[in-house]
């Protein structure tokens, strides 16, 4: 569950970088799309942002990740206190949530034709290409869906590690849960940092003399762009599973019938796979 939320997370940052680097490529001039054909424009736009904006991004985002960490810390050590019963159809509506932007984004993917898609993204780049419009307040809205992923996915981490400190001393809660905020926080947007920079280690590694790092160089400037378009189905897919299976797990009842549906299934397979 917590590799699943990691992709969702980051699927949904690589979903802004490719909206910021709507307005960033209309600033700079850029005629190519997002992770077009040529190699050398892929080392600069592979993730949808240019290189100097790509961090600052992820900076955005992980600094409101650990916003959502201070809010839910002592909400989850207070209602695990006073309200215990409120926690679970809490992760619900998270999960909820989840699977709502799973859905609205398999609608934009299959609803919209290829004719509305070109539509809108020429409304965007007329709209940023105004001296008037605020690129500033484009990219802090496109940043607020990115950090309204991270407190549910956040929510059910802490949930999680909670339950497994229940027993424990007050002060050694508070420890453990900080802890795991903090270090889930660095690992989570240092590891998207490392996947938004792969282009330009590339690019550095091709400029140089030695065949090896050229070699190097030219794998990883092939790699970025797969490794971001594979980021958006399997992101996708990651929402359904951490958002379906918290609301599942939330009602014993359909929990109960997975669980034996696929012991099942299970006993069926050996049965069939027996000599």
């Amino acid at each position: 569950m917590a590799g699943a939320s990691l992709l969702a997370l980051i699927d949904d940052i690589a979903s802004v970088l490719d909206d910021v680097a709507l307005m960033t490529k209309v600033a700079a001039k850029k005629t190519a799309g997002v992770l077009g054909d040529d190699l050398a424009l892929n080392a600069q736009q592979v993730s949808g942002v240019r290189a100097e904006r790509e961090l600052p991004v992820v900076w955005a985002v992980a600094i409101g990740s650990l916003k959502n960490k201070l809010i839910l810390v002592p909400a989850a050590l207070a209602i695990s206190a006073f309200i215990p019963w409120a926690v679970t159809p809490l992760l619900m509506l998270g999960g909820l949530y989840l699977c709502y932007e799973g859905v609205e984004k398999l609608a934009h993917k299959f609803l919209h034709s290829a004719e509305e898609d070109a539509a809108s993204h020429a409304e965007e780049i007329a709209a940023i290409a105004d001296e008037t419009v605020d690129m500033a307040v484009f990219e802090a809205d496109k940043i607020k869906g990115a950090i309204r992923t991270d407190f549910v996915l956040s929510a059910e981490i802490i949930v999680i590690a909670l339950g497994t400190v229940a027993d424990q001393p007050f002060m050694s809660q508070v420890a453990v849960l900080s802890g795991i905020g903090l270090i889930m926080t660095v690992g989570v947007y240092g590891i998207v940092a490392g996947i938004v920079k792969m282009d330009d280690a590339g690019l550095y590694l091709l400029q140089k003399t030695n065949a090896v790092a050229r070699f190097v160089g030219k794998g990883l400037l092939l790699t970025a762009p797969k490794l971001m378009k594979s980021l958006a189905v399997i992101g996708t897919a990651a929402m359904f599973m951490v958002g379906g299976g918290i609301l599942t797990h939330g009602i014993p009842l359909v929990h109960h019938a997975i669980e034996h549906s696929a012991d099942v299934v299970g006993a069926v397979a050996g049965v069939g796979g027996s000599p």
